[in-house]
């Protein structure tokens, strides 16, 4: 007889640290945010993580993502085509009364969201610069800068970001493309891993391919 779920699986409810300062964000099941994360305007799948000291702006984040420690996710540009790159162009309201916020300025950088797929690692103290799209199952080193969009299942390093080599071989990232197992109900997943822990990445493609 299957298990009852309250059994099988721990509360899905969000996880956040109370030192983490969240605003206009939204969090799938079983996230986690961990101590003194900042994040605003951000989507962030069920069961991804984001590690200590981090913070991300205008992104939209996976299901089954892993985001290390003082990961910047959005580094937000300074508009170096004016006379000055400092705050005082754009946010003058904060050293003067009568001059309000630039909104145009920030609506071009909100326009300029980080979308991130499913099943992505960013290691620690990674950088996501605006506007990157990460595909699924891709890896981004520790320290890297990523100044360019990442293909799904690659993995890049390095300042720039540069691609090492990929994580499987073409055809099993196509095959994992489709069986977009990331999509599968919970209680899928849970049979699954055992499997995920001990058969390789082909046998369980094999067994788990519909």
């Amino acid at each position: 007889m299957a298990e009852p779920d309250e059994l099988r699986f721990q509360n899905p409810e969000p996880r956040i640290h109370p030192t983490a300062q969240l605003k206009s964000v939204k969090l799938g099941r079983f996230a986690e945010v961990s101590e003194r994360v900042i994040l605003r305007d951000v989507t962030m799948g069920d069961f991804s993580y984001i590690e200590r000291h981090s913070e991300g702006i205008y992104a939209d984040i996976g299901r089954f993502c892993s985001i290390a420690s003082n990961v910047r996710i959005n580094a937000l540009e300074h508009p170096m085509e004016r006379l000055t790159t400092h705050k005082v162009s754009y946010r003058p309201n904060e050293f003067f009364r009568f001059r309000g916020i630039d909104f145009d300025f920030r609506a071009r950088r909100q326009a300029k969201r980080v979308n991130i797929g499913h099943d992505v690692w960013i290691g620690h103290g990674a950088v996501i610069m605006p506007g990157i799209s990460i595909g699924h199952g891709a890896v981004i080193g520790a320290n890297a800068v990523v100044t360019k969009n990442v293909a799904p299942y690659t993995i890049v390093a390095g300042n720039p970001a540069r691609v090492i080599r990929p994580r499987f071989s073409a055809d099993i990232a196509e095959r994992l493309m489709v069986l977009a197992w990331w999509d599968w109900p919970a209680e899928t997943i849970f049979e699954a891993v055992p499997d995920i822990q001990s058969l390789s990445i082909e046998d369980f493609l094999a067994k788990w391919e519909r």
